[in-house]
């Protein structure tokens, strides 16, 4: 009998497992001469001169990981972008100059190393103040949505207004409020939710916010002292509260900024979530998959793709680096894998 298009049987095999996108290594003088390429372009009509950072296995999206998308971003002297609203979410990190960002209204004066967070379906638009060359690299989840093809995009958007709902009346409220609300439907914990109930869900502020690194690069020295004892990873997650218990940026992202002391190095694990790392200070080795990758401030590397095992090592200096995962993502999907020490279960 022959097979609808519809359908590709899977009957018998047993599961594959992923196959893994090798580390890469942009290295510090490749983005460089990105950088000096966008600078010399005439200003484009938006404002936005941009190039994406793509993997070169990547046939699913614009990203550097799957769902990671990492944009290099620059604007000259005096220069500013249009506004853009997208249902995409952000974290910006300065690599080079100083100048500003609006979102949603408000003003963030950012210099370099600086991270801050874009929520979804804020207005924002990006200026340079300073002298020289703003450049930034900005981490979305726009990847993973154009992959499920609902990435929104709108280029200088009109101002909108909070929508007041208005009070409903006595004969609305019995049109459109179910009697029966959200009841218990066995003492396991399944429930039933009415549609009213399931369109309109509990809101969470999600705001834009702001680690000036001349307030975290002091906290984050202070983990130097933890001595050779500590068996943890010397960072500060630049944790957004409404992510709640998922330990993100962003919903979909967790940034870290590390420190690592000369001669420190890391034991091998891994976990389902991707990891890109970009080195601003110091210089290091990264093993993946057995393979060893040498890496220098202002470099960029994809240093975890999903489940692959590696770690790193710092050389001679101090490293400081920041890390971008989508571990918070993979968290709500209860998706995330982890495993600390590869003698050691793994980790749901």
């Amino acid at each position: 009998m022959t097979q609808s298009s519809f359908f590709r049987d899977q009957s018998g095999p047993p599961p594959a497992p992923p196959e893994l996108w090798p580390a890469v290594v942009i290295p510090k003088e490749q983005i460089d001469a990105e950088v000096e390429r966008l600078a010399a372009l005439p200003r484009p009509a938006n404002g936005r001169r941009r190039a994406l950072i793509v993997h070169p296995n990547n046939q699913r999206s614009t990203g550097l990981a799957p769902g990671i998308e990492v944009a290099l971003d620059v604007l000259l002297p005096g220069e500013r972008t249009l506004p853009f609203r997208q249902n995409s979410t952000q974290v910006n990190f300065v690599i080079r100059g100083s100048g500003h960002s609006v979102i949603g209204g408000k003003r963030f004066d950012v210099n370099l190393y600086d991270v801050w967070n874009t929520p979804s379906m804020h207005a924002y638009w990006h200026g340079n103040d300073g002298k020289e060359l703003l450049v930034r690299l900005t981490y979305s989840n726009a990847a993973l949505l154009e992959m499920m093809n609902i990435h929104y995009v709108e280029e200088n958007p009109p101002p909108v207004e909070a929508v007041t709902h208005e009070a409903l009346t006595e004969e609305d409220e019995k049109r459109r409020v179910s009697p029966y609300g959200t009841f218990k439907l066995d003492e396991d914990g399944a429930y039933l939710m009415p549609y009213e109930a399931l369109i309109n869900p509990p809101s969470v502020e999600s705001k834009a916010l702001h680690w000036p690194w001349a307030r975290v690069k002091p906290e984050l020295d202070k983990l130097e002292a933890l001595g050779k004892d500590y068996v943890g990873r010397r960072l500060y997650m630049l944790y957004n509260p409404m992510t709640g218990r998922t330990n993100g940026c962003t919903p979909s992202f967790f940034a870290t900024i590390t420190i690592r002391p000369p001669k420190i190095v890391d034991r091998p694990h891994r976990h389902s979530s991707a990891a890109i790392n970009y080195y601003f200070h110091g210089t290091g080795r990264s093993t993946v998959e057995g393979k060893v990758l040498e890496w220098k401030a202002g470099d960029l590397m994809l240093s975890a793709p999903g489940w692959a095992v590696h770690n790193h090592a710092s050389h001679d200096d101090y490293v400081y680096e920041l890390t971008i995962q989508d571990q918070p993502l993979n968290i709500a999907m209860e998706s995330l894998v982890w495993q600390e020490s590869l003698k050691l279960p793994l980790a749901v």
